[in-house]
């Protein structure tokens, strides 16, 4: 097992955790775990290396992947407008999935973009991003193999859980 959306439906049907019994919120579940799988290379692969990787700045590429990101924005917006987390009112697999891309970019720690993207303006993703952060096992989990920062935010080496505050 290789692929991070594969690996994520396996821990939760294995443990029986993130992801809804009940066959509609299931499906809504995955639905947004798998949009993650198709819309997160856009953002990383293309935004991200046009805009802060490439040895070369081309705007059009730049503006092109920058459009892109913006109405996954929009659409994750409109969908939280609606819901808590992605799939519902439950925290998922889905939520766990795209925070990490949609929502540190939100929250201003992705790219160094935040500004250049506008994602102030995406107010019901702003929530959803804040309220992920605060929970323990998020912060917990930013920690491990962190080398920057300040030094209580970082966790070279995980062995057990001594090794997190």
């Amino acid at each position: 097992m290789f692929e991070s959306g594969s690996i994520l439906l396996y821990l939760a049907e294995k443990f029986g955790e993130l992801l809804p019994s009940n066959v509609s919120q299931r499906t809504e579940t995955l639905n947004w775990l798998f949009w993650q799988m198709g819309a997160a290379p856009y953002l990383g692969g293309g935004f991200g290396h046009f805009y802060a990787y490439a040895p070369e700045k081309y705007q059009y590429p730049i503006d092109r992947f920058a459009m892109e990101v913006k109405r996954q924005l929009h659409v994750l917006d409109q969908n939280l407008a609606q819901r808590q987390y992605m799939a519902g009112d439950e925290y998922s697999i889905a939520d766990i999935a795209i925070y990490p891309w949609y929502g540190v970019l939100a929250r201003g720690e992705l790219y160094n973009a935040a500004e250049f993207l506008s994602v102030q303006d995406y107010s019901h993703v702003q929530r959803w991003a804040e309220n992920i952060a605060q929970r323990p096992a998020v912060i917990r989990g930013r920690q491990v193999n962190r080398t920057w920062g300040e030094a209580h935010e970082q966790v070279h080496e995980r062995h057990s859980t001594a090794d997190i505050n």
